[in-house]
């Protein structure tokens, strides 16, 4: 259902020409592209405003619609046509001339690249170069980039005088309503080859097949992206050419889990041996490392290598590497190991199965490890 064109400028049914014409200018800047680009409604918001104010700036269909509504305007023949305009800036062009936002003149720069690598936790933590393969758009090094066959000339395109800009008159019930847009003989370059290049066929681009490699620094994140300025697609007739963006997906690793800069892994030991305590060894990325487990560790708990984390991005320091002690009762017991542990079992007094921490703190503790 049409919405009413006073609510969609917002302006009251009191609003002089000039209160209309304000409000209609002001709403149709606010939704152009160049500063609306996060809404994907603005154009159809942006007809809106402009069917509201083709209906209140006349002062015969403002009268039919106060008296009749939308249903008066239809039966007296007034339909909306904007699709001719093409995009919301052709039509932000036509009201206004095209001269408030207007685009950048001349050939366009390139387009940006996106490329996907996947490296190893380890690679992560101590940088890796690595190659990639995509494909980009690129200058034609038979002409150079200029679209023309090497010794033929370059003239001025005839089409738009060597603006590279063409303007186009639309008769609507504003008026004559004046529109630019890039040239469509000379593609905004103003100047065109007689004789187009046979290699690219007068573009001045051809895609080709790149390999790179790239250094991925020590200590970058899974998702985290390198920024490669120029690497890009190669822009129009000598334009700059775009970046490219090495999104960097980082193998998770069975043994570790990765929390910032530290390293999470759990180690499995023995009750009886969390029991009595030792030295043990625990995995590292770079190898193994010695850690002392107290006579009595109890599960959960968790113990700290430090310098075995993950480098900080950037830095040299390096994070910890955190152990969290996962107590395991064996079980499958022979007849000689059952002997024993009921003989341990028999031995054992409160003081042995005394405990320093109340219910809620090994709780709060076994919970907290499991969240780490």
């Amino acid at each position: 259902m049409p919405r009413d064109p006073y609510e969609v400028l917002g302006v009251g049914r009191d609003a002089s020409e000039q209160e209309i014409k304000k409000a209609f200018r002001q709403l149709a800047r606010e939704l152009h592209p160049d500063v609306n680009a996060h809404d994907p409604d603005a154009e159809e918001k942006f007809k809106a405003a402009a069917e509201a104010y083709e209906i209140l700036s006349d002062a015969e269909r403002r009268a039919t619609y106060d008296r009749y509504g939308h249903e008066g305007l239809r039966s007296g023949g007034y339909a909306p046509n904007f699709e001719s305009f093409g995009s919301i800036g052709d039509l932000f062009n036509a009201f206004f001339g095209g001269g408030a936002f207007t685009g950048r003149a001349g050939p366009a720069q390139g387009e940006d690249i996106g490329v996907a690598v996947d490296i190893e936790l380890v690679e992560a933590a101590n940088g890796v170069k690595t190659e990639i393969a995509f494909q980009a758009v690129d200058r034609c090094e038979r002409c150079h980039g200029n679209g023309a066959e090497p010794g033929t000339p370059i003239e001025t395109c005839e089409r738009c005088g060597g603006a590279g800009q063409l303007q186009a008159v639309t008769r609507t019930p504003f008026g004559q309503m004046v529109r630019t847009m890039p040239c469509d003989a000379c593609h905004g370059d103003g100047r065109v080859a007689t004789q187009p290049c046979r290699e690219c066929r007068g573009r001045g681009r051809l895609q080709v097949r790149r390999e790179l490699d790239v250094d991925v620094p020590a200590g970058i994140a899974d998702g985290q992206r390198i920024r490669l300025g120029g690497r890009g697609h190669a822009g129009e007739a000598g334009a700059p050419a775009g970046d490219l963006y090495v999104i960097v997906n980082v193998i998770e690793d069975d043994r570790f889990v990765r929390e910032g800069d530290h390293l999470i892994t759990s180690l499995d030991v023995a009750a009886p041996l969390a029991a009595l305590g030792g030295t043990l060894e625990v995995a590292t990325l770079d190898g193994t490392a010695s850690v002392e487990l107290a006579p009595g560790t109890q599960p959960g708990e968790v113990m700290t290598v430090r310098g075995e984390g993950m480098p900080a991005l950037g830095r040299g320091r390096r994070g910890d590497l955190r152990v969290v002690v996962n107590v395991v009762v064996p079980h499958n017991l022979d007849g000689e190991q059952r002997e024993l542990m009921e003989r341990l079992n028999d031995s054992l007094t409160a003081e042995n199965l005394r405990s320093d921490e109340s219910m809620f703190a090994k709780l709060r503790r076994a919970l907290g490890s499991r969240a780490a």
